[in-house]
């Protein structure tokens, strides 16, 4: 499979990572699901305070894929 472009994959993170798309682009399905599973359930119970346990390991996870994505780009599944 080819590489993967670094530039969008960060557009992607930036913009639409609580969801998991950067992941999608990069052949990571399986994560990309789990991450907008979080951000689903994060979202989706915030109001009763038990929604911030998702989104802090959802956030987390964001800022580690900052440092992972160039990996991900160049060996793409």
């Amino acid at each position: 499979m080819q590489r993967k472009s670094y530039a969008l994959a960060y557009i992607f993170l930036v913009f639409l990572g609580q969801i998991g798309i950067h992941r999608f682009y990069t052949g990571r399905v399986g994560t990309g699901i789990m991450q907008l599973l979080l951000a689903i359930i994060g979202y989706g119970t915030q109001w009763i305070l038990i929604g911030w346990i998702p989104l802090i390991f959802l956030w987390i996870w964001l800022f580690i894929d900052i440092f992972l994505v160039p990996g991900m780009c160049r060996n793409p599944k």
